[in-house]
């Protein structure tokens, strides 16, 4: 199939299927008046509704022109910049009404506060990954902004300088490894990609002959933003605003690791020695072209394209057919669901790992025994 011109690309019909993602604002604001069964309709609006539009759409295997100029791609970018608004008086008008309402019960609030965390996971977060790599100031603020309003602000450093350095090794705690439940890799992850990341942010400042606690530092930047969010949450609701920032922080960090769990499942880079790995191709990320979900995570599952080509704006991620890439057989949402539950993971997922061992290395027999031999984590490294 030829690639999409950057005429249609630019096209209003085209970019258009992605702004659905804003449906979500007023779905949030129905379910904070209604209540009742409506504190749940954030989660069926990103769940269920968009598996079951890719159970009627299917897949799309169209790829854009990767060479595309950004004057073609302006609508795409308007929608990842004007989020953090949207979501900042969403934040806001939860954190205000909640603690007034009379009309809702303890339940119910914790529904809300679920479907926000929802909201912020999917939709806010994944919004600041494609913004975190861009060059612009405005996006990498926006990025920061939005990371900081669910207190996973290392998630910049992390994923920028240690997941895409490190993909597919052991020096990278995000990657799921083979047989790994997600109850076992979610606490790892916490605490794992938090060490990585400072280290990162110390070696980097090192190597400049300076101390981790310089102003150029992020991690500052990272803790005032922080502080302000908290500050801000007890200033509009009190203590019990507090208790809603932070439950919708946890869901929001729950929503994003799921999907990291999901993305590199027990793939890893070929080891030559000598503390290298092979360069990261499409083959070391799951891909999934499912149509509707792509449109609701902007093109977060052509996740093996964003791993060989980082700076890819969102419109442009190609996708890729069996031969290239694993495939996974849903979208995100039904993959987080399995997740959950790891023996049903196991079975949809360990065979098709075992597959792609096959596929793509097949000169290696015994796979425990090459696990065990790879290089170790150097002491102190990110």
């Amino acid at each position: 199939m030829a690639a999409l011109s950057p005429e249609n690309i630019a096209s209003p019909i085209r970019a258009l299927p992605f702004w659905l993602s804003l449906g979500t604002v007023p779905v949030a604001l129905l379910s904070l008046q209604s209540g009742g069964i409506w504190v749940m309709a954030l989660p069926l609006w990103c769940w269920v509704l968009f598996s079951l539009l890719d159970a009627a759409l299917g897949l799309e295997e169209a790829n854009a022109d990767p060479a595309a100029p950004d004057s073609a791609l302006r609508l795409y970018r308007l929608l990842t910049l004007i989020w953090f608004p949207l979501q900042l008086a969403v934040l806001g008008l939860y954190l205000w009404q909640i603690p007034r309402s009379d009309h809702l019960s303890g339940w119910e609030k914790a529904g809300l506060v679920f479907g926000l965390g929802v909201m912020c996971g999917t939709i806010g977060i994944n919004y600041a990954h494609e913004l975190m790599h861009q060059k612009p100031k405005t996006e990498r603020i926006s990025a920061d902004l939005l990371l900081a309003s669910v207190l996973y602000s290392h998630f910049r450093s992390e994923h920028l300088r240690v997941h895409h350095l490190y993909v597919g090794t052991p020096r990278d705690a995000v990657t799921a490894r083979y047989n790994e439940g997600f109850h076992r890799f979610f606490p790892r992850v916490l605490i794992g990609t938090r060490r990585s990341a400072f280290r990162a942010e110390a070696a980097m400042l090192a190597r400049k002959s300076l101390p981790w606690w310089h102003g150029t530092n992020p991690y500052w930047r990272y803790w005032a933003l922080q502080g302000g969010f908290l500050l801000l949450a007890l200033a509009l609701g009190g203590a019990e605003g507090l208790a809603i920032f932070l439950g919708q922080a946890f869901v929001a960090t729950w929503q994003l690791e799921l999907v990291n769990y999901v993305e590199h499942y027990g793939l890893t880079r070929r080891y030559l020695g000598e503390g290298r790995y092979e360069h990261t191709q499409p083959r070391h990320s799951w891909n999934a072209a499912h149509k509707a979900t792509n449109w609701l995570l902007i093109n977060l599952q052509r996740h093996s394209d964003h791993h060989y080509k980082p700076d890819r704006r969102f419109p442009l991620l190609q996708t890729y057919s069996e031969a290239e890439a694993p495939q996974l057989p849903y979208g995100y949402p039904m993959m987080a669901c399995a997740a959950m539950i790891p023996p049903l993971w196991k079975r949809i997922m360990n065979r098709r790992v075992k597959a792609w061992r096959r596929q793509f290395y097949p000169d290696i027999q015994d796979w425990h025994a090459y696990n065990k031999a790879l290089n170790p984590m150097p002491k102190g490294a990110p």
